[in-house]
């Protein structure tokens, strides 16, 4: 049997899915350009918009390039050593000039120079690790995913910014939930963050999905359509939707499939985002799914509010983006099946309104 072509685990690009071409392509063009006006790039998203296959699907085109020199960084470790020490391991004229030039003992890395006093500061490790990229022509891109209003990435990105400030080849590109990268932006040594190109994971496009469905399952225009509208362009669901019409012996919808579907979606996403969510959010939530879209008028009357009351939750809510409020007084929530899964949360007795 052939192998499925779908995936619904994380951080790994499945053999069929949608680029964001022109995500990937505006930042590559940024990225190759001869003068770089924009070093710094930020993927926003909720979970499942295929944030983290966006930006590996740059990382893999940006390799193709021997100009350049591409680090991943974890955010949950110190970025600034973790940098220093990729940088090394990288191999080539890094690990030489490294070796000859720096005495990184004090963060183990590379040979104990005698000859040269040990560096005690990593960031000025990494300015001239960089004048040398500078030197043979060279760019670094450093990626990040899940990125967060930590430590280590406050530290990271204040360092960035010293680093573009003495001209100095280094590119970043960082991925993160909406919120997430909100807070980072509001810290206030770190505003240069606002000026960032920023690309939010907006739902893929309902007639390409519905055409990869048609070619994949062999069904007609409109039953692809119904498919592909179940989905509401969002990237997982894309993925968890034909994982199981595959895996279907008639590549059918059917109760099964749509269980099977139901179960992807609460499992892997749905039971995080509400569980980081405030009461006063579920509240609202468990009304604004009752249709798929209502005016706020109406959303009031059934919550029992007043406008002011749902102002600030109906930020935090788009902000998490879980509702779509773009029309004027009118709400709708954005996720697939959502209805379906608030309505089980209640249900269970997870909840209580």
């Amino acid at each position: 049997m052939e192998q499925n072509p779908f995936a619904i685990g994380f951080r790994k690009i499945p053999r069929q899915f949608i680029s964001r071409d022109l995500i990937v392509e505006e930042i590559l063009l940024d990225l190759t350009a001869q003068q770089i006006q924009n070093p710094c790039f930020m993927l926003t998203g909720v979970r499942g918009t295929g944030k983290t296959v966006t930006m590996t699907e740059i990382e893999r085109r940006i390799e193709e390039n021997e100009k350049w020199i591409i680090v991943r960084l974890n955010p949950t470790r110190d970025m600034l050593q973790g940098l220093a020490s990729k940088l090394y391991d990288s191999g080539g004229f890094m690990t030489e000039f490294v070796d000859r030039s720096l005495n990184l003992s004090k963060f183990g890395i590379g040979v104990n120079l005698e000859a040269k006093p040990p560096i005690s500061d990593i960031e000025s490790a990494l300015e001239k690790m960089l004048k040398e990229i500078r030197k043979k022509k060279k760019r670094l891109l450093v990626t990040v995913d899940e990125v967060s209003n930590s430590q280590y990435m406050k530290e990271f990105a204040s360092s960035f910014q010293i680093l573009i400030r003495e001209d100095l080849p280094i590119c970043t590109i960082m991925a993160g939930l909406y919120e997430n990268v909100h807070e980072l932006e509001n810290e206030k040594d770190l505003t240069f963050l606002y000026r960032a190109p920023k690309y939010e994971m907006e739902p893929l496009n309902l007639t390409l999905i519905a055409e990869r469905y048609r070619m994949l399952f062999g069904t007609d225009q409109d039953r692809a359509m119904e498919m592909a509208v179940m989905t509401k362009g969002y990237p997982f669901a894309y993925q968890a939707l034909g994982k199981y019409l595959w895996e279907d012996p008639d590549h059918e919808m059917n109760a099964e499939v749509l269980a099977r579907f139901d179960q992807a979606l609460s499992h892997y996403v749905y039971k995080k985002i509400w569980s980081e969510l405030s009461e006063t959010d579920r509240w609202y939530m468990s009304f604004i799914v009752r249709k798929e879209a209502m005016s706020v008028s109406e959303l009031l009357e059934l919550a029992g509010k007043k406008k002011n009351e749902f102002s600030q939750y109906r930020v935090r809510l788009r902000d998490k983006g879980l509702i779509d409020a773009s029309q004027r007084g009118k709400i709708r929530y954005t996720l697939p099946r959502f209805d379906v899964f608030v309505r089980g949360e209640m249900e269970e007795g997870l909840w209580h309104s």
